[in-house]
């Protein structure tokens, strides 16, 4: 039984193609919808939002520690300014909705608990104050995924 010799050599082709891998000397041009591309202003605005939240953070939290470790009474609003603050910098720092979302709507239902009983107690001082450390310091081991540059 005799093949017609154009069959034999198709096949041979994608027998090669298929056991041949891609080289890395010819990379596969990637469209540029496939990058999540952002624009110049909403880099600028999330930055800015880092920012503001952030400072806001810092801002009450110095106002928590010092009260707590004085043992002087403060008011619910650097409270409530830690609190707003936390939710801005989740807005634009985390990228994991599901963490982004529940950090906003934790820290939300904690200001506007403080802002409802209008007083803030002994160990609400110290669950803020290790609440913090424990955020900080699980931002601050997360090793953050860089894009890759291509060729």
């Amino acid at each position: 039984m005799a093949q017609n010799p154009e069959e034999d050599s198709q096949h041979s082709d994608r027998a090669e193609q298929s056991i041949r891998p891609e080289s890395p000397s010819h990379p596969v041009p990637s469209s540029p919808h496939d990058e999540d591309v952002e624009s110049g202003e909403d880099r600028q605005m999330k930055v800015a939002m880092k920012m503001v939240g952030a400072a806001m953070v810092f801002i009450g939290f110095i106002q928590v520690f010092l009260s707590a470790s004085t043992g002087a009474e403060i008011t619910v609003f650097p409270i409530i300014l830690y609190f707003m603050g936390l939710a801005l910098w989740a807005y634009s720092s985390v990228r994991i909705p599901v963490v982004r979302y529940l950090v906003m709507g934790g820290s939300t239902i904690c200001a506007l608990a403080f802002f409802h009983f209008g007083e803030v107690l002994f160990w609400h001082k110290y669950v803020i104050y290790w609440g913090t450390i424990a955020l900080v310091v699980y931002f601050m081991f997360q090793t953050p995924k860089k894009p890759s540059s291509g060729p």
